[in-house]
């Protein structure tokens, strides 16, 4: 029996180590599903250390056992966190380095290592991914296993933030600026085409409504128990799945409609067997991947009538403002322009501090506000996710001290941050005074 575009849901509350060897089982096993070198890459979702964010460490520690206990010889975390942080930090706040010592697991910290440019077909163009990923899974592919574990959440730029999603961070940061705006979608169907997971296991112990990064004063209105996990080797399928049991149809998500034209994958619900169907049925959500729009009072956006990008500037700035106010007591009294054609009126009349997000505004706009108001009251993030400078900008607006987002202890952020720098980072980090 072809189980390839199968998609299990199994129930957590029998114990995570009892959901993982329920998914893997299903499909034969995890000594099956191993190649001939026997190592397996698990990429993580460690986008950032904030909470709900991450794959949820006790998963990640339940696969790596599973593994082990299944002939694996070595076991690789990897992850390239979002800009303004450093993936070596991530894993050491979140937990999951600790869950690689423990376990005896290898983590890498993608940003730590050289470049490889690859050809995205679709924007005919090129990024550059991490040269380990290259390396030991598209030019080794036939000889390692490679498992996706990406967490259950929606996302307000990209709908939901799953398998296909997750590959966002085989990317090195500064080639994930470019095109992070209308043309998005299209470019996680590029990297999708040029490399898939082997297998895929999401996180859904619990899922994150009205975006993927909540602020914990919104935690009741955002995070929505699950209690399961969702499994299988099509990355595509799953995605669609999962989706789904989010409250999304294809149609809705657009690198999933993408990836499903170039016929890899399963994107038909209809044909999809979903394999413990009632608890997909019993939990199934209808959440919303739009920000609650928590801004502070004072704060002024001008958005402009055309490409101001949900996919880029906008959201990526109105994420991080909605953070900073419910979480950070960020303050307001400044604006903030994004897009092109704002009403022109409404820009003469700013007479206070500014942020200008995205190349479109400050194309339009950065330099009369510059000689207007002075070059010490505005702030610019260019490119269309430059979420570095995107944090500098607001924090200093805001009157946010950019240490204090880590959540760490301030001594170990900085050991981590020159132990990161002399291997090499390629974070893209504000500065944090």
């Amino acid at each position: 029996m072809d189980k390839k575009r199968d998609v299990i849901f199994s129930d957590t509350n029998q114990g995570i180590k009892a959901a993982v060897g329920e998914v893997f089982s299903y499909f034969g096993g995890g000594a099956a599903l191993l190649k001939p070198s026997r190592d397996v890459y698990l990429k993580v979702n460690a986008v950032d250390l904030k909470k709900y964010s991450f794959t949820d460490p006790e998963v990640i520690r339940e696969v790596i056992l599973y593994f082990k206990n299944n002939g694996a010889r070595n076991i690789y975390v990897i992850e390239n966190c979002t800009q303004s942080n450093f993936t070596r930090l991530v894993f050491k706040g979140t937990g999951i380095a600790k869950v690689c010592r423990e376990t005896g697991a290898i983590p890498v910290y993608l940003d730590e290592t050289d470049t490889v440019p690859i050809y995205l077909e679709g924007l005919q163009t090129f990024n550059d991914i991490s040269s380990f990923v290259y390396e030991r899974l598209i030019e080794d592919r036939e000889n390692n296993l490679y498992v996706s574990l990406p967490k259950l959440k929606t996302h307000s730029m990209s709908q939901v933030t799953l398998s296909i999603k997750n590959q966002f961070g085989l990317i090195h940061q500064q080639s994930r600026i470019a095109d992070h705006n209308f043309r998005l979608h299209q470019k996680f169907a590029d990297i999708y085409r040029v490399l898939r997971p082997d297998f895929v296991v999401i996180d859904g112990l619990i899922a994150t409504n009205h975006g993927h990064y909540v602020a914990e004063s919104n935690t009741d209105e955002c995070i929505v128990p699950m209690n399961c996990l969702i499994g299988g080797p099509d990355p595509l399928a799953v995605d669609v799945a999962a989706s789904a049991f989010l409250g999304f149809d294809i149609e809705e998500v657009e690198h999933l409609r993408l990836s499903a034209e170039t016929g890899i994958g399963e994107g038909n619900l209809d044909t999809i067997s979903i394999i413990n169907r009632s608890l997909f049925d019993e939990r199934k959500k209808n959440l919303t991947c739009e920000l609650l729009e928590k801004f502070p009072p004072g704060l002024t956006i001008l958005r402009g009538r055309e490409r101001c990008c949900k996919e880029g500037c906008r959201r990526n700035t109105e994420t991080v403002v909605e953070i900073f106010y419910c979480d950070h007591e960020g303050r307001g009294d400044f604006t903030i322009l994004m897009g092109k054609d704002i009403d022109p009126e409404e820009v003469r009349k700013i007479a206070g501090p500014v942020h200008i997000a995205g190349s479109c505004a400050i194309q339009d706009y950065g330099l009369e506000l510059t000689r207007r108001l002075g070059k010490k009251n505005i702030t610019m993030s260019p490119g269309c996710n430059n979420l570095a400078d995107t944090v500098y900008g607001l924090c200093k607006h805001m009157g946010v001290q950019p240490l204090k987002l880590a959540q760490v202890n301030p001594v170990s952020s900085l050991s981590a941050l020159i132990t990161a720098r002399l291997k090499g980072t390629r974070a893209i980090i504000p500065p944090l005074f």
